[in-house]
């Protein structure tokens, strides 16, 4: 039994709960930063490309890049468009990123504890109870 397949999809969501949370972070402390363009994942999206990139390339020297380093490239961070032209250019939506900043640590906090879940279930079949 692998580890990694015991705790399913749960330990790749955290790590793009984190990612993002830097994301809506730098949105929010840079909320009053003329021309700071708002930045976001699509967390759905990369989540279902990690889900099924099962097969990855395998690190085979200790000098390769591992595939887990980067989770989220520059690349796949994308410009948030913005609701209302402000005159500066920042396209900060000041409340727009305090919420989705609260939902994304709610689903943080959710991820841990399924992962907490499944981490005590094999604790206990380890222990035998």
């Amino acid at each position: 039994m692998k580890l990694e397949n015991y705790l399913g999809i749960h330990e790749q969501a955290l790590r793009l709960r984190e990612r993002r949370s830097e994301i809506l972070a730098s949105n929010i402390a840079n909320a009053d930063t003329p021309g700071y363009k708002a930045r976001d994942i699509d967390f759905q999206k990369m989540l279902m490309q990690e889900a099924s990139s099962a097969d990855r390339m395998a690190v085979t020297h200790q000098r390769h890049i591992h595939p887990g380093d980067r989770l989220v490239s520059p690349s796949q961070v994308g410009y948030r468009i913005p609701e209302q032209a402000s005159l500066d250019g920042n396209t900060v939506n000041l409340e727009r990123e305090q919420i989705e900043f609260a939902s994304n640590s709610l689903e943080y906090q959710a991820s841990l504890r399924f992962l907490n879940d499944k981490i005590s279930g094999l604790l206990r079949a380890v222990k035998g109870e």
